[in-house]
């Protein structure tokens, strides 16, 4: 069920086309763009939105969708910012963070199994919910300090051959991507998820658990986009009530433009850091070009989202007209030999 037929391989290779060319403009126009501090930076940068798009990236597999991320992000952020001003250990904060998450997140998929609400309708409640949550946590940003994040921010880092460096938010991120990649690919939750998103009939009919299938998929969501919230406030040595601000837009889209059919069944986890990388490589460039708006990011990733929604819904009917006429061909070679 995870092996991808060969029209649905186009929208992710199309997507690692489209970054190496982004990565191609950036060195041609760009004496200084492909230095390995430049590419060090890039998923560094971009880690927390990493990991809240591995959640975000089993729910859509599911065929559902979770528009909490940005006030979870926000939410566990300043939670675990306040904890650590009240003199908690950051470690300490942080499990204690994510086993809240991991409860809404959890309780988010059980409202959507016990009264068959829309996972829309949900989620988008528990955005609302939680960005207000945050708020009543700290009404304000809070920075914090501690022995702990100066020495992870100091001795966490890893040298790499070729002058690369890797700090510990790029550790962690790549340590989230090999988990959901085999959480995906060589689990029977993970048979389950993209059967769930291919046809939630069949997949009763093949025996997944539907209802625990779908609470173990926002429970996971609400994980990752916990960790991203601490991951975000490790990096800033702060908790913003008012952060992630649109960030499961950006998070949906990397899932769609790495290839993620948003009718659930197809699509992977690598094709979703490809998604989040291409964000990345736009925003890299807009900051060299030095003459450009940051809302060129957001023009050029609707044009891209749009791009890569229309490419998935042609190689659907594409596949479908396929299908329909292998059928027809079959019917009239029956009729022949009868």
């Amino acid at each position: 069920m995870n092996v991808l037929s060969s029209q649905h391989r186009l929208p992710p290779l199309a997507a690692g086309v489209i970054l190496l060319l982004l990565l191609a403009i950036g060195a041609l126009r760009f004496d200084h763009f492909l230095t390995p501090a430049n590419l060090s930076n890039l998923p560094a940068d971009y880690a927390f939105v990493t990991i809240a798009a591995v959640g975000a990236t089993f729910v859509i597999l599911s065929g559902g969708i979770d528009l909490s991320v940005g006030s979870l992000v926000a939410f566990t952020a300043v939670l675990a910012a306040h904890l650590i001003a009240a003199g908690w250990h950051p470690l300490a904060a942080a499990g204690v963070c994510l086993l809240i998450g991991t409860t809404l997140g959890a309780a988010m998929g059980g409202l959507i199994v016990a009264f068959d609400l829309p996972p829309f309708m949900v989620t988008l409640a528990g955005m609302f919910g939680l960005r207000a949550a945050a708020f009543l946590v700290r009404d304000q940003s809070v920075g914090v300090s501690h022995p702990f994040l100066a020495a992870l921010a100091r001795d966490g880092v890893l040298r790499l051959p070729g002058g690369f460096e890797a700090p510990p938010r790029s550790t962690l991120m790549l340590a989230v991507l090999l988990a959901g990649w085999a959480l995906a690919a060589r689990t029977r939750f993970g048979r389950g998820v993209y059967a769930l998103g291919g046809h939630e009939r069949s997949a009763r009919m093949m025996g997944v658990p539907i209802g625990f299938t779908k609470v173990r998929v926002y429970a996971l969501a609400g994980a990752c986009s916990t960790l991203a919230g601490i991951v975000l406030m490790f990096d800033t040595r702060s908790g913003n009530p008012a952060a992630g601000a649109g960030l499961e837009l950006a998070v949906i889209a990397s899932v769609v433009v790495g290839g993620t059919l948003l009718s659930g069944g197809v699509g992977s986890v690598l094709g979703t850091l490809i998604g989040v990388l291409i964000l990345g490589a736009i925003r890299m460039l807009i900051d060299f070009e030095g003459t450009l708006s940051a809302a060129w990011t957001s023009i050029a990733t609707g044009v891209l989202l749009l791009t890569f929604v229309a490419l998935q819904r042609a190689l659907i009917v594409w596949a479908g007209w396929r299908a329909q006429a292998a059928a027809a061909s079959g019917t009239w070679t029956r009729r022949v030999e009868v």
